[in-house]
This record gives structure tokens, sequence and C-alpha cells, in this order.
């Protein structure tokens, strides 16, 4: 056995080779009289810079926020046995400081009690606990089969089961919300926001002819007439305005909105797959993007020959190198940039 093996036994017994060319090592890492189960899976050159650590989740937690700096040091360490020296520091570390934040002042009673609720509600609806276990995490499915976490932070009084009762009652009181939202987001292209949570409220949706419908929906109403701001040119989202107010009277809270928008403005909303093989573009006709900073198009041009979309930074500084552009109050004036035609931008008070 070679020194440097012989050196690595000696240090950390409970980690153990298991083949014979010594490039899988697994067992256990000794901390302030706790051990943690580890393996450790080498190349077939045994150098430390292409080498996988595996923890259990118990070690991978105290390890959490230390993960860039244990990679750091099995990429820079010369051999096994001054990489697990250098882990176990950091490893002695990271349980000092979790010490020092994770105090528990709360009683034993509290605690069998808040185990008692685990096992009742099952280990299954448990996603996280913390060391001190003062933070949990759990999960419930709505009646639509949608999966949504909740974050608690016990106390003395907490009781997990009567926590877990009214996150499932507020899951079933929000359960039309949801299914108007995801409607929507399922039969709709849906411009903003791409990737919605389940608490946002709004969406704008492409309508086609470089223009869309942003429809603000009210939780506790979601079938209900929403708040909309139509965007695009003028010669297109005008008649859909006058729609909107001549119809109001068809709205029926029993059908779903998305229905309910469709008899109103008298459209079907085209999906995303049919708008992608037409005409219809929502990159802006000035920097050719989508995204600006997290903004997308909300400016157009309002020639019905054109409608070019634009972000309103990108025609802010357009307008403003215009030798031609002029500026009165809060408008400014000026020519488009794909068919000359006159343009305007509204400011509000300060740049966009």
């Amino acid at each position: 056995m070679a020194a440097n093996e012989v050196d690595l036994l000696r240090q950390f017994p409970l980690l153990l080779p298991q083949n014979r060319k010594k490039t899988v090592y697994e067992g256990f890492i000794s901390a302030q009289g706790r051990d943690f189960h580890l393996r450790i899976l080498l190349p077939e050159d045994l150098q430390l810079k292409n080498a996988r650590l595996l923890c259990s989740w118990q070690l991978k937690t105290i390890l959490n926020g230390y993960h860039q700096i244990v990679q750091q040091r099995m990429q820079h360490a010369p051999d096994l046995k001054s990489f697990m020296i250098e882990l176990k520091m950091i490893l002695e570390v990271a349980l000092k400081n979790r010490q020092e934040l994770c105090v528990l002042p709360l009683s034993s009673q509290f605690y069998s009690v808040l185990i008692e609720d685990i096992e009742t509600l099952g280990w299954d609806k448990i996603v996280y606990v913390d060391a001190c276990f003062s933070t949990i995490k759990l999960k419930a499915e709505d009646a639509s089969g949608r999966e949504h976490l909740i974050t608690v932070k016990l106390k003395a009084k907490s009781s997990l089961i009567s926590i877990h009762s009214q996150f499932l009652a507020a899951l079933e009181s929000l359960k039309a919300f949801w299914d108007v939202m995801d409607e929507i987001d399922e039969k709709t292209w849906v411009l903003e926001p791409q990737k919605p949570t389940r608490s946002a409220t709004a969406r704008r949706i492409a309508l086609g002819n470089n223009a869309s419908i942003n429809v603000e929906v009210d939780p506790r109403h979601p079938t209900m007439l929403p708040e909309c701001c139509f965007l695009g040119a003028d010669h297109v989202v005008k008649p859909l305005g006058i729609k909107l107010s001549k119809n109001m009277h068809l709205w029926d809270p029993e059908y779903s909105l998305l229905r309910n928008l469709k008899d109103v403005l008298e459209i079907d909303f085209p999906a995303r797959t049919i708008l992608e093989k037409s005409d219809f573009t929502m990159d802006c006709g000035i920097c050719y993007a989508y995204q600006l900073d997290g903004a997308i198009p909300d400016q157009v041009c309002n020639n019905s020959q054109c409608g070019q979309p634009f972000h309103k930074i990108c025609l802010y500084e357009w307008l403003r190198g215009l030798l031609t552009s002029r500026q009165s109050f809060n408008i400014i004036f000026g020519e488009c940039p794909y068919c000359n035609k006159p343009i305007t931008l509204k400011m509000s008070g300060r740049k966009p």
C-alpha cells in the first residue's frame, strides 16, 4: 500500500476504496462527533479535478452555500488525502456557523408534537427541513393536480396540521383563478410574463397584426370582466375597444374568462404556432430583439401598411437622434424608421 494511501486510511478510517483500481471511495467523514456519508468517484487517471463528490442529503444540507469552495478545492487538491483534509475543515466551519445560527429555543415537547404532526401528514408532504426544525417546506396538490409549495417558519404555538389545512383551503379558494390562467396559457400566445408564477394576475396576449391585449384578473372573481388594455396600432386596437364597450353586457361569469373574451371581442385568439408561421412579429424594428432588459416591444407604428413594433427605449433613442424630430411637452414627434410616416412617442416625464 502506497504511503499516501496509508495516510488517507489513518486520517479517514471510515472512507474505503470500493474497487481494485481505487477509482471509487465510499464511507463517512467525521466532524464534531458526527459522521456524514459520502461517495467519491475518480477518473481512471485518479485526478481530483475530474472527480465527482456525492453527498448524503444531511451533508449536502450542511454544505449548502459552500459548494463553490468545495469544487474549487477539488480542482486544486494534489491528491485525495489533501482534498479530504480540506473538506473536513470546510465541514467544521459550516457546522460551527450552523450551531451559532441554530439555537433550539422551543421545548422538547414542541418537537415531539412536530414529529407526530409530520408523521400524520406523511413525510412525502415534506420538501425541506432545516437543521433546527424551525423552517419547513410543505407541498400539496390542488383539485386540478397542480403542485404548490409553502414555507413555514415554526413558532411555539404552531400546529403543522393546522397550517397544512389552511394551505389546502387557500388552494381550493384559488382553484378557479388558476384554472382561468392555465386555460389562457395553454390556448393563447402569452407574451408577458414569459414564465408566469402562480401569483401572477396579468397576461399580455398576442392578437396578431402586431397587437396584443393585457388583462389583469381578480383572483377572487376570476371569471368577472378583467381590466383590459389594448396595445398596438390604432387602426387595429380601436375597433377592438369599440367591440368591448358595445358587447360588455354579453359577459357571463358562468363561462370561462377566455370564452367571454372571444365572445365580447368577436375574435378567436390565434395560437402561437399559427402566429409563428405568419408575418406576425414582435421583434423590435430597431434593435431586432424581442426582449431588451426584460422589456418587450410596447410601441408600434400606427401606419396601417407598417405596424412595426418597437421597444420604448429604442424608439426614444431613435427619435432623439433625428434632426427632424421635435418635442412638445411630453410627446416626441418624428418619423418611423421603416415607412418614414409620422410617429409619436408619449413620454412619462422622464426618459423611458
